[in-house]
């Protein structure tokens, strides 16, 4: 972990001054990538455009071998802003995160994919809503987020009930409901100390694990209703075996486990939720090889393990149902 001391009583103060205690920016945009040379250029247009200049733009290159890092050498000479580009053998998203966390030099974490880009003053308006949190409550809070539109200017996903809200980001989803990407800061601070989980051999585990352990920490988000992501909707669609390829059955697992080991309390609010957790649970621990009473005994509580055993067979029937798509591509 870093060195540095980044808050004073907890948090960082970011003011209209430019106060930065410990922090030597605002702002660390930071993109991982992996041969996106081709796309790559969309974030490099959108922070050059920005009416906001007290950032730094940190890439984390995932073993790209498409002249990624010769490009963004070309841009390092000709910016305005600071770039700073760190290579890695290729060992998936969330370890460049975590990488990318410790190198931040930005009291403000904001995470903008290598195909996608952002409105002109999206740096200024996250600020300005940061700002507007009351000095007394700031510490509680740990993030700003905010809507996101595609390249065509249509909403992605649904609005907040009310603008700005906040709460935790389990309550907007699970009580609120609201669905569809969004796009925000985190403080680098309380990223550094929840840190994703690397399991060897793993290339992918998902942000929801991170989100929800900030709100089980009892964090607060700022939810705004501004469109300041644009969010790239491929035309071919996605990829449909995304969800049970075997790269990425680990990292869904471990969501699961947090959601039936440490989120019981919302268990009145969203029993769909539970249920889709102990199903998705069986789901993707049999296909890892686990057998049925090695699943149960993964999570904690008795109820927990009561609901996976209920629904073990609905898990063992999607199981069959993954094996079924992906051997045969569709």
């Amino acid at each position: 972990m870093s060195a540095v001391t980044p808050v004073q009583h907890g948090v960082p103060y970011l003011g209209r001054g430019g106060i930065r205690v410990g922090f030597e920016t605002t702002f660390t945009v930071f993109t991982p990538t992996f041969d996106r040379a081709s796309t790559l250029g969309r974030v490099y247009e959108s922070l050059k455009a920005q009416t906001l200049d007290d950032f730094e733009w940190l890439i984390v290159d995932d073993g790209s071998t498409d002249g990624t890092g010769e490009l963004v050498a070309s841009w390092q000479r000709a910016a305005s802003f600071p770039i700073r580009y760190l290579y890695q053998e290729n060992a998936g998203k969330h370890v460049a995160f975590n990488r990318g966390v410790r190198e931040a030099r930005g009291a403000l974490f904001l995470s903008l994919d290598s195909d996608d880009a952002c409105v002109p003053d999206a740096l200024e308006r996250l600020l300005s809503w940061w700002d507007a949190i009351p000095a007394d409550r700031r510490e509680g809070f740990s993030a700003v987020t905010a809507l996101c539109r595609d390249q065509h200017g249509e909403l992605v996903g649904t609005p907040f009930p009310e603008s700005p809200l906040d709460c935790s980001s389990i309550e907007m989803r699970w009580v609120h409901r609201v669905e569809g990407e969004k796009w925000g800061f985190q403080r680098t601070d309380v990223l550094r100390r929840h840190p994703f989980p690397e399991p060897p051999g793993v290339r992918y585990v998902s942000e929801s694990l991170v989100w929800r352990a900030i709100d089980q920490q009892g964090y607060q988000t700022r939810f705004v209703n501004e469109p300041l992501r644009i969010y790239w909707v491929d035309e071919a669609g996605k990829p449909s075996l995304t969800n049970v390829s075997p790269v990425v059955l680990h990292g869904r697992l471990l969501v699961h486990q947090q959601t039936l080991n440490d989120l019981g309390r919302w268990f009145t609010r969203r029993p769909d939720a539970f249920a889709a957790a102990a199903i998705n649970l069986s789901r993707y621990g049999l296909q890892l090889g686990m057998r049925g009473p090695e699943v149960v005994r993964s999570v904690r509580p008795v109820w927990a393990r009561a609901l996976v055993t209920a629904l073990l067979p609905f898990g063992i029937a999607a199981a069959a149902r993954d094996r079924r798509r992906y051997r045969g591509g569709s």
